[in-house]
């Protein structure tokens, strides 16, 4: 009888965090797209739907090596905006790949590998790491930090999303 008891306990834990983990799920899954309208957004030199993506206070930022220094070079989110609107020859294309979703409540990280094409050329690689909050209309992007480099594994290999 004990024995079933536990069984019974052990199958309600079970339930429990399979439940917890489908919630989970769809948060990532809300982060996720998010990040996909960004990049479809930036792929369409599109301003207009890039703005709302990001929170009015929203920074960017690229961590680098140089001279065995590291640097880190950031500001606004408005002149990236501004950048992506502006019309430009080549479709500014960021594929990324194995793309790591976390969330706690209001606050969400992606980190994901990229390689950043100029229409068909590739021109540089990295890690994106970006940081959301959960306003009353969604999820916005608070910051994306990046580094930059010109070879990764992944570079050339990233499915476009």
């Amino acid at each position: 009888m004990r024995i079933l008891r536990l069984l019974a306990l052990a199958l309600a834990v079970v339930a429990a965090d399979r439940s917890l983990a489908a919630q989970d799920t769809a948060e990532q899954q809300e982060v996720r797209a998010v990040v996909d309208r960004m990049f479809g957004a930036m792929r369409a030199g599109d301003s207009t739907a890039l703005r709302p993506l990001f929170h009015p206070s929203a920074r960017l930022q690229s961590v680098s090596i140089r001279e065995g220094r590291t640097m880190l070079r950031g500001d606004s989110i408005d002149p990236f905006i501004r950048a992506v609107g502006t019309p430009h020859e080549k479709v500014w294309d960021e594929r990324i790949s194995e793309v790591e979703i976390r969330v706690d409540g209001p606050l969400a990280t992606a980190w994901m590998n990229y390689a950043f094409y100029l229409g068909d050329q590739f021109s540089h690689c990295g890690v994106n790491a970006f940081h959301f909050v959960r306003m009353e209309g969604g999820w916005q992007i608070t910051q994306i930090t990046d580094t930059r480099r010109r070879e990764c594994p992944w570079s050339g290999q990233a499915p476009r999303p």
